[in-house]
């Protein structure tokens, strides 16, 4: 199998899955400065403007065409309204492995669309892009995140020391859990 990444919408669970456009600064700056957002994420470098995201989006661009990672704009399928995202991370293609994370904004929330987002983007990832393995990695402590990605199939393998940020720190870390899903699942 050839090993790619190319841009797809994914649909379903009334969800469309689209790349993101330099329309969504607004949309995207609301979601990476939310607080419930900041509880559990923390970027390398600060995101607190216009032109930050506007960067965001400039190298979520580069990294589809370089094959590093795809992101995902997550919207009602219906409306087109802006409900989250969902993404493959880190990928290593010799492994045939990447990473996965998704977020929701605050009135997505409870509804189940990181669950459905997370499913569509897994079939793509095994189906299409022709991966093997699937991390997904967050905050002990952060119990929604946990069950979505049991609920996705990605069984528990254990708490990764010190392996992300505090929130909102550069300077101390926090412990991760580790959860994965194998295409052979």
């Amino acid at each position: 199998m050839d090993l790619q990444l190319i841009p797809a919408d994914l649909r379903g669970h009334g969800l469309r899955l689209r790349t993101w456009r330099d329309d969504d600064v607004h949309v995207l700056l609301r979601a990476v400065t939310d607080p419930e957002y900041l509880r559990w994420n923390t970027h390398p470098s600060p995101v607190e403007d216009e032109a930050a995201v506007a960067e965001m989006l400039r190298l979520r661009a580069l990294g589809w065409a370089r094959g590093e990672f795809a992101t995902y704009c997550v919207t009602d399928e219906n409306s087109g309204a802006v409900l989250g995202q969902v993404s493959l991370n880190a990928i290593a293609w010799p492994m045939r492995r990447a990473r996965v994370g998704y977020w929701t904004l605050p009135e997505a929330r409870g509804r189940g669309v990181a669950g459905h987002a997370l499913s569509l983007l897994t079939h793509w990832a095994f189906e299409q892009v022709g991966l093997h393995r699937l991390e997904l990695g967050h905050a002990v402590g952060h119990e929604a995140s946990c069950r979505v990605a049991e609920r996705g199939g990605y069984a528990a393998e254990g708490t990764l020391r010190g392996a992300m940020f505090e929130a909102q720190r550069r300077d101390s870390y926090r412990d991760q859990h580790l959860h994965a899903r194998l295409s052979t699942d």
